[in-house]
Parts: structure tokens; C-alpha cells; sequence
């Protein structure tokens, strides 16, 4: 059901309102906040891929004491173990019961940090997380709140002692991005209004669990058309096509760009999706999931220009 004028509004201002309070902490980079954000309501998880210190850690606490969610940051290290990220039931002798131990994993906002420190088990027991947005130790299933996003960061600067994702998990995030340096004028207002003290320290929520949960709900009532549907799908055929890859998009990929082509265009206060939406979001839904051929990567090609070759390759439809 198509939203009314009113639902359009309302959630195109939350939208904008969430990323203005994050862009108090997280200064000069308004489309990475809007990305952020759409991940966060499309209910997604997002994997930021940068140098040290550029924020991205910050991104993420600042989302979460937006949106009024518990935080939970784990340091992935090659010692890692799962049932540090999930927990583990413990013998509790005082009452002589096995009591389960909830990990870092039940937060609403988890930063796996440095993932790839980790060793492909201990990165493993993200996977049912990220997936079933549930847990499962020693055969009982747990189920985790809701909103749950995994902001995971790597640094894509350091490969010793770092073990690549597998693309099982890649397919796992909604989306990827960079936050980049600032510019000159952003690093300049940051050394202005960040110099004495931390800006998490005066962030306050604008939004709540439930408003997220009826963001979200509303989100997937947007409408989508037939004919972006087809575009949908003859992007992903594209990708599995294509000479440069030999791995191209899952359905979860068809399905990840369509949640968040939808999210897209209610931010934009529309109930229905357009093909710039789905254009916009291309590069940080697919370049991560699409694998390069030999020949492509000793050329030099990099997954985000086949995404932008497929995209001016498939038509778009024009009704």
C-alpha cells in the first residue's frame, strides 16, 4: 500500500533529521550520513573500508545514541574466539543452572572492528547474525533486537595478519562504503568545534527504536514498479555476464539494491521508486559483492567501474 502525503513527509524530515544529528560528530560528509542511514532503514549492515582515523568508529556510536540503540564494539583480533562476539552458557554454581552469557552481539548497533583481524571461524559467527538477525549456542536459538546492524571496518591499507572476507559475508552487507578525508574547510571547522572535546559527548537521540522499526516497516511499503523490477533483474543478469567478473550478484544483491532503492525514495519524499534511485545506490550495494577475473584485476580494474559499466550499458526504463 502506497504511503499518503502526510507518511511521505514525516519520513523524509526523520530521515533528514537522523543524518543532520550524525553529521554533528561526523562533519563535511553528507552523502556518506545519508548512505549510513539509508543501510540503517533498509535494515541492513554496512562495512566501512578506510584508513585509521578518518571517523569510522565515530560513524557508528553517533548512530547509535541517535537512534537511541544500545552499542556494542567488538576488536577482532586474530585470538578472536565465536562465543566472544556471541556469548556462552556458563555453568552457574550458586544456582546449579547453565545460565547463557549474551555477547557483545546483542546490541542494536554492533562495530566489529578491524573484521578482517579475525580468523574466518571467529567472522563465521557473524553470519547467522547478520543473515536471521538470531544467534543459535549450543542449540538454542536467541533472537537479537531490532533495529541490529553490524557496522564492521577494515583497514584496507594493512594485509599482514589480516585474512580476507569470504564472499559469503561480503554478500552480507547492504552496502559499502569510504568515508574518506575531509576537506580543508570541513578539517577546519572539526579543529574549531571538536579541538576541546569529543562530540559524542553532547550528541542527544533524535529517534527511538520504535520510530526506526515504523521507518523501516514504511520503507517497504514503497511502491515498485514492474518496470524497475525488469531493471533490476537485467542489472544482475549483466553482472553475471560480464567478462571482468566471475562472480557476479546474488538474488540477496537483487533484493539488498531494491530495500534500498525503496529507502532511497522515501528519503526523497516519494512513495514509489525511480531509476536514479536504484542508479545512486549501485557502487555502495554491488561493487563488494562482485568478483574480478585474473585478467581484470592485473589490469588494474576495480569492481565500482564494471558497476558503473553495467549501469550505463542496461537501459533504464522510461515509464
Amino acid at each position: 500500500m502506497a504511503m499518503s502525503r502526510t507518511e511521505e513527509d514525516l519520513f523524509a524530515e526523520q530521515f533528514q533529521s537522523i543524518a543532520a544529528n550524525i553529521g554533528l560528530t561526523i562533519m563535511g560528509k553528507p552523502d556518506v550520513l545519508d548512505l549510513a542511514v539509508t543501510c540503517l532503514l533498509a535494515e541492513g549492515h554496512l562495512l566501512v573500508e578506510d584508513a585509521p582515523g578518518v571517523g569510522k568508529t565515530s560513524l557508528a556510536k553517533a548512530l547509535a545514541i541517535t537512534v537511541q540503540a544500545d552499542f556494542g564494539r567488538i576488536q577482532f583480533t586474530p585470538d578472536l574466539l565465536p562465543s566472544d562476539v556471541v556469548g556462552a552458557t556458563i555453568w552457574n554454581r550458586a544456582e546449579n543452572t547453565l545460565d547463557f552469557q549474551p555477547g557483545p552481539v546483542f546490541s542494536g548497533i554492533l562495530v566489529a572492528d578491524e573484521i578482517n583481524r579475525a580468523s574466518p571461524k571467529t567472522q563465521s559467527a557473524l553470519l547467522e547474525a547478520m543473515a536471521e538477525r538470531q544467534v543459535t549456542v549450543d542449540g538454542t536459538t536467541y533472537g537479537l533486537p531490532r533495529p541490529f546492524m553490524v557496522i564492521a571496518t577494515q583497514n584496507p591499507l594493512e594485509h599482514e595478519g589480516t585474512y580476507p572476507l569470504p564472499e559469503s559475508q561480503l554478500d552480507r552487507f547492504l552496502m559499502r562504503i569510504e568515508v574518506g578525508y575531509p576537506s580543508k574547510q570541513a578539517e577546519l571547522e572539526i579543529l574549531d568545534a571538536h579541538g576541546s572535546h569529543s562530540p559524542l559527548d553532547s550528541l542527544r537521540p533524535v529517534v527511538d527504536s520504535q520510530v526506526i522499526r515504523a521507518l523501516a516497516d514504511q520503507a517497504n511499503s514503497v511502491f515498485t514498479a514492474p518496470g524497475i523490477k525488469r531493471y533490476l533483474v537485467q542489472i544482475a543478469t549483466a553482472t553475471r555476464d560480464h567478462p571482468n567478473l566471475i562472480l557476479g550478484m546474488s538474488t540477496r544483491a537483487t533484493l539488498a539494491l531494491q530495500r534500498a532503492s525503496r529507502v532511497r525514495a522515501a528519503s526523497q519524499g516519494r512513495d514509489y521508486v525511480l531509476p536514479d534511485d536504484v542508479k545512486q545506490l549501485a557502487v555502495p550495494v554491488l561493487a563488494h559483492r562482485l568478483l574480478l577475473n585474473p585478467q581484470a584485476r592485473a589490469r588494474g580494474t576495480k569492481p565500482a567501474q564494471v558497476v558503473d559499466d553495467i549501469m550505463s550499458s542496461v537501459p533504464a526504463p522510461v515509464d
